[in-house]
């Protein structure tokens, strides 16, 4: 009569066949399996509902850029032309959605004439449509998104950053912007524009795109930090006193001698004038007593 082997536990049973060939093989298995359970029975719904939700923003987007830049910038913005043989808009393909937040949220876009450059105006788009539009030049291309407010926040900048913005700004941006940020003039009618009164978020965008004659100011180029504390300078330019009384312009020596010449010497003159009319009257008088 043969004997009955104990019967092993669970723990007993694994234990004894841990150093089995496909010990290892099974333990990855059981792990990817649970590790897959989780995932569907915690993740779908928000997955879908995200996708969903921007799916539903791309559409709405896509019409609208139907609508308000498909007849300058072509039906599947890949760019278009005026007719004559002249690129009326570039392709926005690969531009990203901060490119898009940048130029419509500024009111360049849609522009109401073509011209040498666009100047800044009320925006035409709501937030939530700015919004829509950029997700949808997004879907085409891979491109710069619109920063996080983290990014350009500069409400608790230290001086020591302020001061190092202002070091980058002079070396990087002074050539066009003037050291004051005011702006100024470019060839063929172009210009920079002043950066006075323009927002954190935008000033950010347009580093990070490069719209217009302005170069583009990666990450790979300029370190996120770099562009914050430059941001971080502007802002204390802009909250800056002129304590010689008129700031003219913060132009730097032009205007302070168009001042000079046109209403310090301007005076002199009405002076001199005024003395001379003077005097011809006092010999007048004199000869015809």
């Amino acid at each position: 009569m043969s004997e009955k082997r104990p019967s092993l536990s669970p723990a007993r049973f694994l234990s004894a066949r841990r150093r089995h060939r496909s010990a290892g093989l099974v333990v990855l298995l059981f792990g990817l399996l649970a590790v897959g359970s989780a995932y569907a029975a915690f993740a779908p719904d928000n997955a879908v509902a995200d996708n969903s939700a921007q799916s539903q923003k791309i559409e709405e987007g896509k019409k609208l850029f139907s609508v308000g830049c498909a007849s300058c910038h072509g039906l599947n913005a890949e760019g278009g032309g005026n007719g004559e043989g002249k690129m009326a808009g570039p392709s926005l393909i690969g531009v990203g959605a901060a490119a898009v937040d940048f130029q419509v949220g500024t009111g360049r876009m849609p522009a109401m004439q073509p011209g040498a450059q666009i100047p800044r105006k009320t925006p035409v788009y709501t937030e939530e449509e700015i919004e829509a539009l950029a997700a949808y030049v997004a879907s085409l291309a891979p491109g710069p998104a619109v920063p996080g407010q983290e990014s350009y926040d500069v409400s608790k900048a230290t001086d020591d950053q302020i001061t190092r913005g202002g070091e980058l700004f002079r070396t990087n941006c002074t050539a066009c912007h003037n050291f004051a940020g005011r702006g100024g003039a470019l060839p063929n009618g172009k210009y920079a524009p002043s950066l006075m009164g323009v927002s954190e978020k935008h000033i950010y965008e347009a580093m990070l795109t490069g719209p217009q004659q302005m170069p583009v100011f990666s990450d790979q180029v300029m370190q996120p930090q770099d562009k914050a504390d430059i941001i971080a300078y502007l802002k204390a330019l802009q909250n800056q006193k002129d304590p010689g009384g008129f700031g003219l312009g913060r132009l730097g020596p032009v205007s302070e001698g168009l001042w000079g010449w046109f209403v310090g010497i301007g005076l002199l003159v009405v002076v001199a004038v005024w003395i001379g009319a003077k005097g011809v009257k006092a010999k007048g008088a004199k000869a015809s007593e």
